[in-house]
């Protein structure tokens, strides 16, 4: 019964205290909050560590999404990246080397869900486009998304000036739109 219900129908139920439609969920999603919580940790013990408190959070908070703001795998993709990115600050654990590897191959090995696939290839599309870009761009964008560095944290750690960062990201910015938008359509 319950897999038959959309996203919204079991938040709502969630929201009810319903512990049947929080398994759906898990069911559904965890394999892509796991991945996404790999991809910025590089640690299989954080990960799976992260995968649980955002269940847990979304649990105890599930009012917090917002229908009108977008959609929930984005908003449950945010919560994910933003608790591994507080976690990877109390560890202080930053593996520049870790920023370039496959998260594409390593996410669909975990992935066996059908309601995953369109957000499976969506995943592969933009990590293939950030390996097109120049590695000096892709790389002021994944300290910035995956390692949620900011723009002088990142300038500080490469060694660049302020302004070099802020032309890399909007350059390489522009570049993934242009390509989003040929390859998406």
């Amino acid at each position: 019964m319950y897999e038959n219900l959309s996203d919204e129908e079991l938040l709502a139920l969630i929201r009810n205290r319903d512990q049947q439609a929080l398994a759906e969920i898990y069911d559904r999603y965890s394999s892509l909050v796991y991945g996404m919580a790999l991809k910025v940790l590089q640690n299989v013990v954080f990960a799976q560590e992260i995968t649980q408190d955002v269940f847990m959070k979304l649990w105890s908070k599930s009012e917090r999404f917002d229908s009108s703001k977008g959609k929930f795998t984005s908003w449950l993709l945010a919560v994910t990246r933003n608790a591994s990115i507080d976690r990877l600050r109390r560890e202080q654990k930053y593996d520049p080397e870790a920023l370039f590897a496959d998260f594409g191959d390593r996410l669909r090995d975990e992935i066996s869900s059908p309601h995953l696939i369109s957000a499976l290839e969506r995943t592969i599309l933009i990590n293939s486009m950030l390996k097109r870009l120049p590695p000096e761009q892709r790389q002021v964008i994944e300290l910035s998304f995956f390692r949620g560095c900011t723009q002088q944290e990142i300038a500080n750690r490469l060694g660049i000036p302020l302004g070099t960062v802020k032309t890399r990201m909007r350059l390489g910015m522009a570049k993934l739109r242009e390509m989003w938008r040929k390859e998406s359509a």
